[in-house]
């Protein structure tokens, strides 16, 4: 389980394709702390830390990670937004976070409001996923709240340290990013629909 809160930022040193597999070799400061078996959410994807060699580690995607999220997408040099898996005892800062990822969207708008940033996101309606304002989305791993919502589109407002310290200031109209909609949300309309 995660929380949303961005930890660090990691910087895609190698791309590897292995069948089916992507194997991601990432630079951060947090990889001395790190050990091998350990989740990590990597834009809000939980990810298994399978090697470690010096300042780099090593994260393998599957197929099925592959074609539900933005992992895929990653070329060398490329930023990702990295958190470790919450301790049990510690403030939930943000939200529950799985780090599984529900689907993907675009980024329809980057819009600098002088001081704080708003960015618009469109998705694909047909998997029935949900916004609500005021309430809690994942999106590459940072926990958010939706400012607006529409049936198929969403916007939240970013405050200048997270647009500083996450992928958020390199992110424009047109890329693809990771959602989480959240869990408790995704409950309640389950049951609803029973």
């Amino acid at each position: 389980m995660f929380t949303g809160i961005i930890e660090s930022a990691a910087k895609v040193m190698q791309v590897r394709k292995e069948n089916t597999n992507l194997h991601l070799s990432l630079r951060c400061d947090l990889t001395a702390e790190l050990k091998i078996d350990q989740s990590v959410a990597h834009n809000g994807v939980c990810l298994t830390v399978v090697a470690i060699d010096g300042d780099q580690y090593t994260v393998t995607a599957i197929e099925e990670t592959l074609n539900k999220t933005n992992i895929g997408d990653l070329k060398e040099g490329a930023i990702v937004n990295i958190e470790r898996a919450m301790k049990m005892n510690a403030r939930l800062d943000g939200h529950i976070v799985q780090g599984h990822v529900d689907q993907t969207a675009i980024c329809t708008q980057a819009e600098n409001k002088d001081g704080s940033w708003i960015f618009s996101f469109e998705y694909d309606q047909k998997l029935n996923n949900v916004t609500i304002e005021k309430g809690s989305i994942c999106i590459n791993g940072v926990s958010l709240t939706v400012v607006y919502s529409k049936t198929n589109s969403f916007s939240v407002a970013i405050i200048p340290y997270t647009y500083e310290h996450t992928g958020f200031k390199t992110l424009s109209q047109g890329d693809k990013v990771n959602l989480e909609f959240d869990v408790i949300g995704k409950y309640v309309k389950r049951l609803m629909n029973l």
